[in-house]
């Protein structure tokens, strides 16, 4: 499992501190949102990117306003994490369509690479298609794609090269909801499984 090891565990606390400190400066700017209200509102997590869709076309994050967005950074070559994650996020999806197909209709999830030398659009196109038809694959340049995970909150950092060939890409593993209007809502418990996801988009999606 390539996050468990000591830039894994950075990753993870670095973000835990970025997540804290955007939170605290929301609230101490009176953003007016309510305790209890959604976990992330208010902080300084996601927005504006240039990247490319499996067909080579530019997407940028203006392209799905006015749609709830799932956002997932990882590597087609990850060879546990990010396809169990997807997985999880494609069975959560199928299922909150077949309870709710207007809330899943509301909703566009996102698949962005945090290895572009690897991950061509071609590549992407295929393995967002492998979990569900509805992902969207992007890549982009390597200055793209550093811009795109500083911008997330997206901690990565490229592996050692591995005794039979390839590297690992050491990366945190969050799974973002954005709402609407762009602005970060919840992160999503892909660990509980896709019944948990489907609960908690059902919880945020209106």
């Amino acid at each position: 499992m390539n996050r468990i090891n000591k830039s894994s565990a950075f990753a993870s606390v670095a973000i835990a501190l970025s997540l804290s400190l955007s939170l605290a400066l929301a609230g101490c700017g009176g953003s007016g949102i309510p305790a209890g209200d959604a976990p992330l509102a208010g902080a300084a997590i996601g927005g504006d990117f240039t990247l490319t869709g499996s067909k080579g076309q530019t997407v940028r994050w203006g392209d799905f306003a006015g749609k709830y967005r799932i956002v997932y950074f990882g590597y087609t070559f990850c060879p546990d994490i990010c396809p169990t994650d997807m997985s999880r996020v494609a069975q959560g999806l199928k299922a909150l369509k077949a309870s709710d197909p207007a809330k899943a209709g509301k909703i566009v999830p996102i698949f962005i690479t945090i290895d572009p030398e690897r991950d061509t659009q071609a590549v992407v196109g295929e393995f967002a298609a492998a979990f569900s038809p509805d992902i969207v694959g992007l890549t982009g340049t390597p200055q793209q794609i550093d811009a795109a995970a500083k911008t997330f909150k997206v901690f990565y950092a490229k592996g050692e090269a591995q005794p039979g060939g390839g590297y690992l890409v050491d990366h945190s593993n969050v799974v973002y909801l954005f709402g609407p209007d762009g602005a970060p809502i919840a992160t999503l418990p892909t660990d509980k499984g896709g019944d948990a996801v489907a609960a908690e988009l059902a919880r945020w999606v209106n």
